[in-house]
């Protein structure tokens, strides 16, 4: 099929001349054929070849032009290498015969030829929603990326400062009513423990929106600031664990933003669906490609989230293949849960991991 494909396509790449002139060539070339092979020979299924070219790069009424040529053809060589019929009525029968079967035919191949171009406008047009859609859908995550950016800097630069300023002005207050010894003194203290913590959790937040580009160290960094956040606030367990060569690693900032996305997300369901209690992010370079694992304790995953059913999986998988990497989720033994994330050696930045290998 795959030949018939390539022949076709081959075909359609003539001109319309070119094409006519080699139906002609053909239907002598077949009628040579004929006439060599005798009048016994059923020869004349081989005039379809011509009459195929025909409708295909020509048109329809050439066809019908070639399907006559082909029948006087046959005719005219089987006569002369010495067929003959009792009466004229049966060999005008026989030409009608072959005539009509070979009209049948062309509109036959013209119906085909039709199907298939009508699929060839779906496909393309398939093809083109496909395309425009990814590109929505890449717009529409650098968009949010952007937005995320532009907010964690907000909160870092702007609210922080605020609320730092603020609790320097209550540590002031508080010192100027404990020298006055009033006791509204410690009320001060509290609430500048409180805009504290409020800090802590801005910038916490702040980190989360816009982890990779703050940190000096990269992902790596980005990471263990993860890690560190998800033990303070949820109260578990959560670490993260890198081999030694990826100690130097470095990636660009759009598959290094998308990996700490997947890794959000899975920690994100492991508390949330999974309920768990213990969740280890490890990232390591294998077979020249970087692995990024999160495992973890919890029930796992229902059958319509394990079957991608659910949001956050289908956009972790997304994300997955903006980068060109794998996404997959098990369930191993051990009531334990993991995704994994690879990037193929075509993808991923090959220089920077054979230096980290070494």
């Amino acid at each position: 099929m795959s030949g018939m494909a390539a022949w076709i396509k081959r075909i359609e790449k003539s001109s319309k001349p070119a094409a006519a002139a080699m139906s002609i060539g053909l239907v002598a070339v077949v009628g040579l054929g004929d006439y060599l092979t005798g009048y016994e020979a059923f020869f004349f299924i081989f005039y379809l070849i011509p009459i195929f070219l025909a409708v295909w790069c020509v048109g329809v009424s050439f066809a019908v032009l070639i399907s006559a040529l082909s029948v006087t053809a046959w005719r005219v060589s089987n006569f002369i290498a010495g067929a003959h019929y009792t009466s004229s009525l049966i060999s005008a029968w026989n030409i009608a015969v072959v005539f009509v079967l070979y009209l049948v035919i062309v509109g036959l191949l013209k119906l085909y030829k039709q199907l298939d171009e009508l699929v060839r406008q779906r496909t393309s047009a398939l093809t083109q929603e496909m395309q425009e859609r990814r590109r929505l859908e890449k717009e529409l995550l650098e968009t949010t990326e952007r937005e995320q950016r532009r907010i964690g800097h907000d909160l870092h630069d702007n609210l922080c400062q605020h609320l730092t300023a603020t609790a320097f002005a209550g540590q002031l207050l508080g010192q100027k009513l404990t020298e006055k010894s009033f006791p509204e003194a410690a009320a001060a203290n509290h609430l500048v423990e409180l805009v504290e913590e409020a800090i802590d959790l801005t910038r916490t937040l702040a980190r989360s929106l816009h982890p990779v580009e703050m940190e000096a160290e990269g992902i790596l960094d980005g990471f263990r600031e993860l890690a560190a956040s998800i033990t303070e606030r949820f109260k578990i367990s959560c670490q993260f664990e890198c081999h030694p060569a990826t100690a130097r690693l470095q990636l660009d900032a759009a598959a290094s933003i998308h990996l700490y996305r997947i890794a959000q997300e899975a920690i994100s369901n492991a508390i949330k669906h999974g309920k768990a209690k213990h969740i280890t992010i490890r990232l390591e370079v294998e077979n020249d490609s970087i692995s990024l694992a999160i495992t973890d304790d919890g029930v796992g995953l229902s059958q319509n989230r394990q079957g991608g059913q659910g949001m956050g999986l289908r956009i972790m998988a997304y994300r997955a293949s903006m980068i060109g990497a794998t996404f997959d989720i098990e369930r191993l033994p051990a009531r334990v849960t993991r995704v994994t994330c690879k990037l193929s050696p075509a993808t991923a930045t090959s220089p920077e991991i054979h230096a980290a290998k070494k």
